[in-house]
């Protein structure tokens, strides 16, 4: 997506007119999820993506047409079934649903995503809800905006005062790891808002080997990486390259030199009960939301009796994740490694962390299918 604003700002700079289309809602299977963007450029091309296929020539070919013909804002549907399918060897039954949104304009659209584009380098977070179908009260149309700043300054609305309040509540939620939601009011009016922040930030405490495997795989998700332990052989660029910061410091001194955010994910994994306790607890002091201690369930239970003594507030005590990661049965410290860091995801990205495989029904259904497809063909021949 942060290519379709920069792009987005470079064109619009240079009084270029654009459309932006977004994947706004999903059913069933698809070939992408909402947030997806696909930028149309004034001279037919374009970047970024909707899931590609047929599916993206159409909106491809609309928002040409909309920048042709003056059109505003259009919302769309598509029910992949099978003939869509078939023409693009695609495997999916679900229906994508997207508004296309043309910028005639740079005052209309380039402050925003100036904004957001500062966002993704880590200059605090901002939301934009825009209308996608209006409500019975006439307070809003398709194409409304409302911008939300994580300080609270706002511009814009998408109908009525008690909804751009609902909407600016929304907003401060989805600012902490930067998601999304499409949202259906009371007056009927229905709108999806994103959220743009800065960069996921991981920092582990302790430079054994599960943070080394830990570590290696930040980078490719895209994490800032700060890395802290007390032992410098430890914590050092040699052991740990990938590393935007490494301090050569005990936790509960490197924790406040660090520029930790809400959307930071902190890891304690340091040499033994003692420098874990007084980590966890500088940890729980910090507005990440996500602290989470490695570890056995003995070992997490004697730990958080003391730091219940220290007088950690119960909400806090109760966010902690320990012990840390999803039961895969790790025993390496690259199976744990990545049993830590795909629950750091489920939580950063709001997934369930349940299995995705078809259920016993499901299985039965088909082979039903199978069955009576089967047999219908034999009695036809």
């Amino acid at each position: 997506m942060h290519e379709v604003f920069s792009d987005a700002i470079e064109r619009l700079s240079n009084g270029e007119k654009v459309v932006v289309a977004t994947v706004v809602r999903t059913k069933g299977s698809t070939p992408q999820k909402p947030g997806a963007k696909l930028i149309v450029r004034e001279d037919g091309s374009g970047a970024g993506t909707l899931g590609g296929g047929c599916v993206e020539g159409d909106i491809w070919f609309a928002a040409k047409q909309l920048m042709q013909d003056g059109g505003s804002t259009e919302y769309r549907e598509y029910e992949l079934n099978e003939d869509l399918a078939a023409d693009d060897g695609l495997v999916c039954g679900g229906t994508m649903y997207f508004l296309i949104d043309p910028v005639y304009s740079p005052d209309a659209y380039l402050p925003y995503a100036s904004e957001i584009d500062k966002a993704y380098s880590g200059e605090g977070a901002v939301a934009l809800a825009t209308v996608v179908k209006s409500g019975s009260d006439g307070n809003s149309r398709i194409g409304d905006k409302l911008f939300v700043r994580e300080n609270g300054e706002f511009e814009g609305s998408i109908g009525n005062e008690k909804e751009d309040e609902d909407a600016k509540n929304k907003a401060f939620e989805l600012m902490i790891h930067g998601r999304n939601e499409y949202v259906k009011t009371n007056s009927g009016t229905e709108y999806f808002i994103e959220a743009y922040t800065t960069p996921p930030q991981l920092v582990i405490c302790g430079g054994g080997h599960v943070s080394r495997a830990l570590a290696s795989l930040a980078k490719p998700l895209e994490f800032r990486l700060f890395i802290t332990d007390d032992r410098e052989e430890f914590a050092n660029p040699d052991r740990f390259p990938e590393a935007d910061i490494i301090l050569s410091e005990t936790p509960e001194v490197a924790l406040p030199k660090l520029p930790i955010n809400p959307n930071t994910f902190i890891v304690v994994a340091t040499r033994g009960h003692r420098y874990d306790n007084v980590a966890l607890l500088a940890a729980a002091k910090t507005s990440a939301k996500y602290v989470g201690l490695m570890g056995s369930k003995r070992k997490t239970i004697l730990i958080y009796e003391d730091l219940i003594r220290e007088g950690l507030e119960y909400e806090r005590l109760n966010e902690i994740r320990s012990p840390i990661g999803l039961d895969i049965r790790a025993r390496t410290p690259e199976e744990i490694a990545v049993s830590i860091m795909s629950e750091i995801l489920m939580f950063r990205l709001g997934g369930s962390g349940a299995p995705m495989k078809l259920d016993k029904k499901q299985i039965d259904r088909i082979r039903n299918k199978v069955d009576r497809d089967s047999k219908s063909f034999v009695e036809a021949t």
